[in-house]
């Protein structure tokens, strides 16, 4: 069998399913992950949630992997110089990969192992950049990023798009069609269905513990407490409505956790709760009928929230700078799409909401049960049958 090289930087819960089912199920060849940042092998900080993140489902079984020992003196994946392999090249080459999978251009090793593999093995690239947060018009820097682009994206010989935005993105910076592959940004949707009877009845109970009935609307915001994030402005969108049979409830910590927990704790309508983690994540969206995002980037290139909420058949409001916007979500069938930093538009969308929750969380289940880590394994399986080895 060939052997694919997977390169990322920490283990992660939306790729960890993706490599075991790769493991499972793949024929054409066989994957070891080769993870970059070694110091995450234990915990890692999240400056955003602003505490040391321990996942609490496993993320390193099913699947074959090391940790390439990371040299950087401030490691980690908020800045180039913080994953730094010296022995990463000489690894790939001693497990004799026949092709390498790169996530993330970056880091100062993944720009050196993309370099390095080029014309010796076919080159994978798969990131989620898109273009919605570049200001229009012409501008020198603009241009001198995109021809930086346009040269690092010269040496993969194929890249996996996430969605439609992403794809733009890609092609803009001169991969050409045949180039692409459609790897949709997905999760474990089992994992995240509301049918499991425990998973139900856990929500039932914590929503009568909050206090709410079930004749209650709830919109809820699960994410870092960020600005990009934006939860302020569901917040203000929320009071604007008005209406007594609705509540909204905001999960997760952040940089804005305290100024917004200062403001609004003292309306009863909305409840603050602290981060949650992955075990308890589809009893959150249990909580409540409708999930928005409201993100105003810059940096939202996905939002992974939404394949959760809509997993777990909730209909969901996204603002137009989330990358799975054009995507996910179907004016009117699943969900609605707002300006992103328009209160009064967000308003707009979450009334419109109330009238149908039901159905639009149906359609959601439909939408994203189409969106699958085995969508993924085909293009490669395809790939490595047809195209990269004849």
């Amino acid at each position: 069998m060939k052997r694919l090289a997977i390169i990322t930087t920490h283990p992660i819960q939306y790729n960890a399913p993706l490599f075991k089912q790769l493991s499972e199920e793949a024929v054409s060849f066989t994957v070891k992950v080769f993870y970059t940042w070694s110091q995450s092998k234990e915990k890692i900080f999240d400056k955003e949630f602003g505490q040391n993140i321990q996942w609490d489902i496993p993320l390193l079984q099913g699947y074959d992997y090391c940790f390439v020992e990371n040299a950087s003196t401030d490691p980690g994946s908020h800045h180039f110089k913080g994953i730094i392999n010296p022995s990463l090249n000489k690894e790939i080459e001693e497990w004799n990969a026949n092709a390498i999978l790169i996530y993330g251009w970056s880091f100062e090793s993944h720009l050196k192992a993309i370099r390095f593999f080029h014309k010796k093995i076919p080159v994978l690239f798969r990131g989620d950049s898109t273009l919605i947060d570049e200001p229009s018009g012409f501008s020198v820097k603009k241009l001198v990023r995109r021809l930086f682009l346009r040269w690092i994206y010269s040496h993969a010989d194929f890249a996996l798009y996430v969605g439609s935005a992403n794809k733009t993105y890609f092609l803009e910076h001169g991969l050409q069609p045949e180039q692409l592959l459609f790897a949709p940004h997905a999760i474990d949707n089992n994992r995240f269905s509301l049918n499991e009877v425990d998973t139900e009845q856990r929500a039932k109970r914590w929503r009568k513990e909050l206090g709410i009935g079930d004749d209650i609307c709830v919109f809820l915001f699960a994410g870092k407490l960020s600005k990009k994030k934006d939860p302020e402005l569901l917040i203000k969108a929320f009071l604007a409505i008005g209406k007594p049979q609705i509540r909204l409830i905001i999960i997760g910590n952040g940089e804005l956790e305290s100024e917004l927990k200062e403001k609004y704790s003292s309306f009863a309508d909305i409840t603050f709760i602290d981060f949650q983690n992955q075990t308890v994540m589809p009893v959150v969206y249990g909580l409540a009928e409708i999930f928005v995002l409201p993100s105003k980037g810059p940096g939202e290139t996905w939002g992974l929230a939404v394949n959760e909420a809509m997993a777990c058949e909730r209909a969901v409001i996204v603002s137009d700078k989330c990358g799975c916007s054009a995507d996910l979500v179907v004016e009117g069938s699943n969900g609605y799409i707002f300006s992103a930093g328009d209160m009064e538009d967000l308003k707009r969308c979450m009334q419109q909401s109330l009238h149908n929750y039901k159905e639009l969380g149906r359609h959601s289940k439909q939408i994203i049960d189409n969106w699958t880590y085995s969508k993924t394994i085909l293009q490669l399986e395809a790939l490595f049958e047809k195209r990269l080895f004849k």
